[in-house]
């Protein structure tokens, strides 16, 4: 896509503007007093100088277009009152392609209604100065074609910046997808070969002896399977010693459940190493019959949240779900130890 140098813009604009007031000048002995004029060739010279000035917002402030808006009515009352609608007035009427100048600038710079507003009011002026004719001979109906095509551009590259802002959001959000689908088929290509390093040996011993298996077989293999969904479920729980304490603690007949929730996924890696010690340590040290390990929710000041739970001790028969049974303890493991404090 071929660019127009901003500086390139704001010359030819400035040209534009400077060459009508070299016509004003130039025609100060047309008047019946040239002050009117050179009144309107200040105005004109300083609004133009205003609304040239680089700025950072592409948008004209209201009150610079408010003040354009003034100069594009004043300044054809100033000239025309000095001036024969029935004479040829020559360059004495430069005060037309000012204003249209002056008002496509506006557009330029999205102020739409004061432009639109400052050439119609022109040609209002024009034809209750010199009739209906002059609308055309007076160049009224260029400057109105001249804001209208910067009204145009104006619309259409409002349009085409907007939508590439929508691209380039539509890009960044396909670019997190096609990352997010990216760490899942890692993370779940990773799950995959630990659990083939996990179960392979059982599977291999148990199509060895034809699935036909011991009861310690068994156990063990529930140990595994119990291990392999650690391994999904518990994610970013796991460590050496977490693992560790989990399997003794199965081996002691405590049922363990752990659940990541992704609470903890924003840790680094000494407070992730902090928590999960002391995760190991609660399940060294529980006695409870089950154990439950869950992430807390993202944003708040526990990490892991540790429950042991235990069977009823008056002989009933065991518990069917979690209402049912006896909190032996309960331990929330803050993320920092400003929290623990």
């Amino acid at each position: 896509m071929i660019t127009v140098p901003r500086w390139l813009l704001l010359a030819l604009g400035a040209l534009f503007s400077i060459y009508h007031v070299v016509l004003g000048v130039y025609s100060l002995n047309i008047p019946r007093s040239p002050l009117p004029t050179i009144v309107a060739l200040v105005l004109y010279s300083v609004a133009t100088a205003a609304s040239l000035w680089p700025a950072k917002r592409m948008r004209m402030p209201d009150w610079l277009a408010a003040f354009d808006l003034a100069v594009s009515i004043v300044m054809p009352l100033l000239v025309t009152s000095q001036l024969d609608p029935d004479a040829p007035n020559g360059y004495a009427t430069w005060y037309v392609a000012a204003v249209g100048t002056l008002m496509t600038i506006a557009a330029a710079r999205r102020q739409l209604v004061a432009a639109w507003t400052g050439v119609i009011v022109l040609a209002v002026q024009t034809v209750i100065w010199a009739g209906p004719i002059a609308l055309g001979t007076l160049g009224v109906i260029g400057s109105m074609v001249w804001v209208a095509i910067a009204h145009m551009l104006t619309t259409a590259l409002t349009t085409a910046a907007r939508e590439t802002r929508r691209y380039a959001q539509a890009e960044r959000e396909a670019a997190a997808w096609q990352a997010a689908q990216d760490a899942h088929l890692f993370e779940g290509r990773m799950r995959l070969a630990q659990t083939n390093r996990i179960a392979a040996p059982m599977l291999r011993r148990i199509a060895d002896v034809g699935g036909t298996l011991t009861e310690a077989q068994r156990r063990e293999c529930r140990m595994l399977e119990a291990a392999i969904r650690d391994e999904i479920r518990g994610r970013m729980l796991l460590t050496d010693a977490v693992r560790t304490e989990v399997q003794r603690a199965r081996e002691r007949g405590i049922t363990v459940t752990l659940l990541d929730e992704g609470g903890i996924d924003d840790l680094d890696e000494p407070s992730r190493d902090r928590v999960l010690s002391r995760l190991a340590e609660a399940v060294a040290r529980s006695n409870a019959d089950r154990i439950i390990a869950r992430t807390a929710a993202e944003g708040s000041p526990v990490a892991v949240t540790v429950v042991g739970l235990r069977e009823p001790l008056d002989g009933a028969a065991p518990a069917q779900n979690t209402d049912d049974l006896e909190v032996e303890f309960w331990m929330e493991i803050p993320r920092s130890e400003v929290s623990r404090a």
